[in-house]
């Protein structure tokens, strides 16, 4: 059975000559819009997803914009609205050491090198020059921990493990 990840949410059309506008749930929009790639179209009512080619990408405000090989007019994208696009995990690119995608973090059961559990990763946060992981304390307590190097000491998403070195007033 395939594994299937969301790229973005298709959620209007833009003009009249086939371009949707997309909420984007990658970090590689350059990569996964590039022309020529294949995109998935997963809508309420199909039973299978629909096979797209990216004709164009642009950036317009906080949306990215797309047109697909033979659809050009409003017309023929306008079902597409509210519909996923996905891409098969058979497109997942290797990323460099120390780069990891979300699926894998969120999940990860978070221990301080001390051996003290801190909680499950249930969100990451991209506010600026590093990701935050947002973890479901014990006590039920969120609890955000920088991505950095000073934090972060290891990383085992095979076991779903990753060891921090709280700074101080991190945990408290």
């Amino acid at each position: 059975m395939e594994k299937w990840f969301n790229v973005g949410k298709i959620v209007n059309t833009h003009g009249i000559k086939g371009e949707v506008r997309v909420i984007s749930k990658t970090d590689f929009a350059d990569e996964r819009y590039k022309p020529g790639n294949k995109l998935f179209l997963f809508r309420k009512n199909d039973t299978e997803p629909l096979e797209l080619t990216v004709a164009s990408h642009r950036q317009h405000k906080n949306f990215d914009l797309l047109t697909f090989e033979g659809y050009t007019n409003v017309n023929q994208v306008e079902p597409f609205k509210e519909g996923i696009l996905k891409i098969p995990e058979s497109f997942l690119t290797e990323l460099d050491e120390g780069e990891y995608y979300f699926h894998e973090i969120i999940g990860c059961s978070v221990f301080t090198t001390e051996g003290e559990e801190i909680g499950a990763i249930r969100e990451i946060l991209t506010p600026g020059a590093n990701d935050v992981w947002v973890v479901k304390g014990k006590n039920g307590k969120e609890i955000l921990i920088p991505y950095i190097d000073d934090v972060v000491k290891e990383v085992d998403v095979k076991n779903k493990k990753i060891l921090i070195h709280p700074m101080e007033g991190l945990l408290s």
